[in-house]
């Protein structure tokens, strides 16, 4: 069953501009901070996408900033109202996930739009590509922010396609980190390194939303698989020219190549999705290219790491929070929902939970920090059911209302984190160690009903027939909404 998603970027943009989520920039805009300036600030400000159709140096090249910043854009990705809600994106995202895996489908070269163009040798040139200077102060040129690559397991042959950011360091090379405890990073640093043997790779550019959305979703399904699922029909992909990989064939621009295994080049800063700069420059995995394929009038997408909130933030969260959600639900656990938000950075999540025994919190916290999700979040906040756990305000009064100061809070020291942690020094991010916590929000069961504190709220302390008088009145008061 298809669920009419776009095929590829052109059509998704033809779908933005046609929702009011599309502002197309005709005027010459440079690559060299202008372009990233502007994505960043229609981040900040929640506003429609630019489609950047003139830049500065690359004539023939386009760009689409902040793709997925927005749940509206992440609704007309999924063919999707852009008006529904976040629950409601949520729900179908998860039916979509929990459906049989929809394996890909092979297309000849000649019916992929990716194959329109084919560089080799010396004409494939990086510096031919618009790779945008994304933030003042970054370590370079950065080419990929919302793409994947795709590397094969070189003995199963499991394929993945990660999120993993690119730097451009000449011509014919690129730099970037590739973490062990990431999917690709243990193909490579497992496998790849101890033979000292090259690993090949392809980088994917601007494929279709739903495409990049796999790419960084923390799924036990392969990717290729998932984003199938999530079209509700099968992905077409192209074989790669000079390696055994297959491809999107429907995205913009294709970069393949080979990662080196014994060669280091330095590489950062950046700013990143946690909202600040973390990464030093230190030496990272090189990709050395050996071709470039693209559509006729090639685009690339571009995203802004910064301050909430930008796709980096909002579509791990989504996915994260998901995840976590069919992990919990496996499990018995009674929740109401899980919500991680992306102003948190996908480092806090919401669980809304019917309180039916002692200990539920710390069950879901030593599930959710054990699981393969654990090392991209740190802190845990569960709610009772009767918390909106998409309404910010609830859950800051939960939190501080409702979970107790020393026993409500039960943390877990020298646990696994991420070099890009803000909070963590610098010995703890280059060892990649972190910390967690639960904070509990559950008044105790072994309270007596009378002594639990009542919520005074326009939905709990009125009769019915007041509340309804009052909202069909509502309008006549003077009141719009």
């Amino acid at each position: 069953m298809s669920y009419n998603s776009p095929k590829d970027n052109r059509e998704f943009i033809a779908r933005l501009k046609e929702s009011g989520d599309l502002v197309t920039v005709e005027q010459e805009v440079d690559w060299d901070l202008e372009l990233g300036a502007i994505v960043r600030r229609v981040c900040e400000n929640q506003l429609p996408a630019p489609h950047f159709k003139n830049i500065t140096d690359y004539p023939g090249f386009e760009a689409l900033g902040g793709p997925l910043s927005t749940y509206r854009r992440l609704a007309v990705g999924m063919g999707m109202n852009p008006n529904a809600t976040i629950p409601e994106i949520a729900d179908e995202y998860v039916r979509r996930t929990q459906e049989k895996p929809i394996p890909p489908v092979m297309v000849d070269a000649t019916d992929a739009p990716c194959k329109e163009n084919i560089l080799l040798g010396d004409d494939a040139n990086l510096f031919h590509l618009p790779g945008p200077m994304v933030h003042e102060g970054d370590g370079g040129r950065y080419l990929a922010t919302w793409h994947f690559v795709v590397a094969k397991d070189p003995d199963t042959r499991a394929i993945n396609w990660g999120m993993y950011r690119i730097m451009v360091f000449d011509e014919k090379t690129m730099v970037g980190p590739v973490l062990p405890f990431s999917d690709m990073g243990k193909m490579f640093h497992g496998k790849h390194v101890p033979r000292n043997e090259p690993m090949p790779f392809a980088v994917v550019l601007a494929a279709d939303p739903l495409s990049s959305i796999a790419s960084c979703a923390p799924s036990q399904i392969p990717e290729d698989q998932l984003a199938g699922m999530l079209h509700g029909e099968p992905v077409e992909l192209v074989k790669c020219e000079t390696c055994d990989l297959e491809v999107p064939a429907h995205a913009e621009i294709i970069i393949e190549g080979e990662i080196h295994p014994s060669v280091s080049i330095l590489e950062a800063p950046f700013g990143e999705y946690t909202g600040y700069r973390t990464s030093p420059r230190d030496p990272r995995t090189v990709y050395r290219i050996k071709a470039i394929t693209h559509r006729n009038n090639p685009m690339i997408m571009v995203s802004n790491p910064g301050i909430p909130t930008d796709e980096n933030q909002l579509l791990r969260s989504f996915s994260l929070g998901l995840e976590m959600r069919k992990l919990l639900e496996s499990q018995g656990i009674p929740i109401t929902g899980v919500y991680m938000m992306p102003e948190s950075t996908h480092h806090m999540v919401v669980v809304g939970v019917k309180h039916a025994y002692s200990g539920i919190a710390s069950q879901i916290a030593n599930l959710a920090f054990g699981s393969k999700l654990g090392p991209w979040f740190h802190m845990i906040v569960v709610v009772d059911d009767k918390t909106d756990i998409y309404n910010k305000d609830e859950v800051i009064h939960a939190l501080s209302t409702k979970c107790h100061p020393i026993r409500g809070i039960r943390k877990y020291e020298n646990d696994i984190g991420t070099p890009l942690n803000p909070y963590a020094s610098p010995e703890e991010r280059k060892m990649g160690v972190g910390a967690k916590v639960l904070f509990d929000c559950l008044f105790p069961l072994d309270w007596p009903t009378s002594d639990l504190p009542l919520k005074v709220a326009f939905s709990t302390n009125y009769p019915k027939d007041i509340q309804e008088k009052v909202l069909s009145n509502w309008e006549n008061y003077g009141y719009k909404n």
